[in-house]
């Protein structure tokens, strides 16, 4: 299949990417031939989430991509930087970062736990400055 898709050729770095909107702009640009760093932590199969990063990543080279799994909790360091480390010696660089990784807990101010807020933040905020 010869892909040439204004990605072809490019490498993305998703985080979150095992599922949901992640997975869906991997799929996407896998489709114009991109390289697919799939940078998540889901590495077992949840048992109510579909979806792990090596499902992802089999989804994404059936769609016509190149795919780097990688286990990836965005509040480490260092799996950020082996994940990049990783990613630049199998493609040569990274073009495009998606910082798609969240957490959300749909509650109100005053429902919401410490634990809550400070997984978000820690998520949200902290993980996408560290990627």
């Amino acid at each position: 299949m010869l892909n040439s898709g204004k990605l072809a050729g490019r490498t993305l770095f998703i985080t979150g990417a095992s599922r949901g909107i992640g997975k869906a702009i991997a799929l996407k640009a896998a489709r114009d031939g991109a390289n697919i760093v799939i940078a998540a932590k889901t590495a077992k199969p949840h048992p109510k989430l579909p979806g792990t990063i090596y499902t992802a990543a089999e989804e994404v080279r059936a769609a016509g991509g190149h795919c780097l799994p990688c286990v990836v909790d965005v509040r480490n360091e260092t799996q950020i930087q082996d994940a990049v480390d990783l990613a630049v010696k199998t493609f040569g660089g990274i073009d495009i970062v998606v910082n798609n990784a969240s957490a959300i807990y749909l509650t109100s101010t005053a429902e919401t736990s410490v634990k809550n807020f400070d997984l978000m933040q820690a998520i949200i905020v902290r993980g996408t400055f560290l990627v």
